[in-house]
């Protein structure tokens, strides 16, 4: 099946849809309209393909809050249930796309196409939205995957690439003997390690709100979903290009697979929400609960890491001081009464939620192995190297929305 949001005029902004939907009288709607960058928009493995579209009634006042829901299948079920005529329905076209070629993105027409509404009218979005959040978390995990697939390519890589002589001892004559090198491969690594915790813990928090029905769990899943998707999908193409990188003049040839990588994850940025959504999202509606989410996950990382001070200071002090820096970050977020102003610093807040989410979890394994051994290692890699991006991270934030519409359009593009 296939999801069927976007239209033309209307990207991010889905309330601007113009696909109709007319009650046949019989049970069924007509839709007619066309929707854009739908995955798989029609194959030949399966007898009928279920379209789920969005679309407005002639009574659906205007926005989101006027958009319905219908499944509309490619062929119309016969008395039997089983795929009978065609449906009005057609791919127009396939797009030409960057990377990803392994599954089609199609423009669908429909005119007039037989459908029948899910869940009741003009509540499209939020029966929607219930998918979506799923496909956030899944497209998160699609990055996280890329970096992996990114990573292992390029270790293989420089373990068999020799060049020049080992600057170290007992060195193996390979490219990974080289210090540039080694902190490449260390980044990769420790990015996919915290990047990948997060998505867990994501997981989890959904497991446990279905498990328990406790509002704090369902509460906890919804401020880590933006987060686990941007993150996600950010890691895995800064991951892929590092992957490039490793490689040198190879990793711009088409034959080793390097840049496929780079290609086909840096969609996952994009859809399903960009990932500057994504930050508007934390910033706004994740923060509609007065900050209760966000405060109970900070404080349960502070009691985690109050108990790890005295074990291994090296690395749970500079995490203490970070978690500090984001609850303080947090309470400016929640005072700013106009949106632009935490919008314009949406990213780098959200950036810095992941980067001290994933020192916290560095610290977490680094504390199940004793605090020795390669995760205590890559912990204080990941502490010593990464986690201090939070702090300009944070400045950026916390600046409001006043020197960025300071600018002119006209301001914007003179030289």
């Amino acid at each position: 099946g296939t999801m069927n949001l976007t239209e033309p005029q209307a990207g991010s902004d889905v309330g601007a849809i113009s696909s109709k939907a007319i009650d046949n009288g019989d049970g069924t709607y007509a839709i007619t309209g066309q929707k854009i960058y739908i995955s798989w928009g029609d194959n030949d493995f399966a007898e009928n393909v279920c379209h789920l579209v969005l679309a407005r009634l002639p009574d659906g006042p205007k926005g989101t809050k006027g958009i319905s829901l219908f499944l509309v299948p490619k062929r119309i079920p016969d008395a039997d249930g089983k795929p009978g005529v065609a449906n009005t329905l057609k791919v127009v076209s396939l797009e030409h796309k960057t990377g990803l070629h392994g599954s089609p993105t199609a423009v669908m027409q429909y005119d007039g196409a037989t459908s029948w509404m899910i869940g009741e009218p003009h509540d499209g979005m939020r029966a929607m939205f219930t998918m979506m959040n799923n496909a956030r978390l899944g497209v998160g995990g699609q990055g996280i995957g890329a970096a992996e697939g990114a990573f292992q390519h390029a270790y293989a890589y420089a373990a068999g690439r020799k060049q020049g002589r080992s600057p170290i001892a007992g060195g193996t004559g390979t490219i990974l003997d080289h210090a540039d090198v080694r902190r490449m491969l260390a980044t990769m690594k420790a990015e996919i390690f915290a990047a990948r915790a997060i998505a867990l813990a994501n997981a989890a928090a959904i497991d446990l709100g279905h498990a328990t029905g406790s509002a704090e769990w369902s509460a906890r899943a919804a401020f880590l979903t933006p987060i686990t998707k941007a993150f996600g999908t950010d890691i895995g193409n800064e991951v892929a290009h590092i992957g490039v990188q490793v490689h040198g003049g190879m990793g711009y040839v088409e034959e080793t697979g390097a840049a496929q990588y780079a290609r086909d994850v840096r969609v996952t940025a994009i859809y399903e929400g960009t990932n500057g959504i994504q930050a508007m999202d934390l910033v706004a509606r994740k923060l509609m609960d007065g900050g209760d989410a966000a405060y109970a996950l900070l404080d349960e990382m502070q009691a985690t890491i109050e108990a790890a001070r005295d074990k291994m200071s090296d690395i749970a002090e500079p995490v203490w001081q970070s978690l500090e820096s984001l609850r303080e970050a947090t309470d400016w977020m929640l005072k700013q009464s106009d949106l632009n102003d935490r919008f314009a610093g949406a990213q780098p807040f959200l950036r810095a939620w992941a980067r001290v989410l994933g020192a916290y979890f560095h610290l977490r394994a680094s504390l199940a192995e004793g605090g020795q051994g390669p995760r205590t290692k890559l912990a204080r890699f990941y502490v010593g190297r990464l986690l201090p991006e939070h702090i300009g991270l944070l400045h950026a934030a916390r600046q409001g929305g006043e020197d960025i519409y300071a600018f002119s359009p006209e301001e914007l593009l003179a030289g």
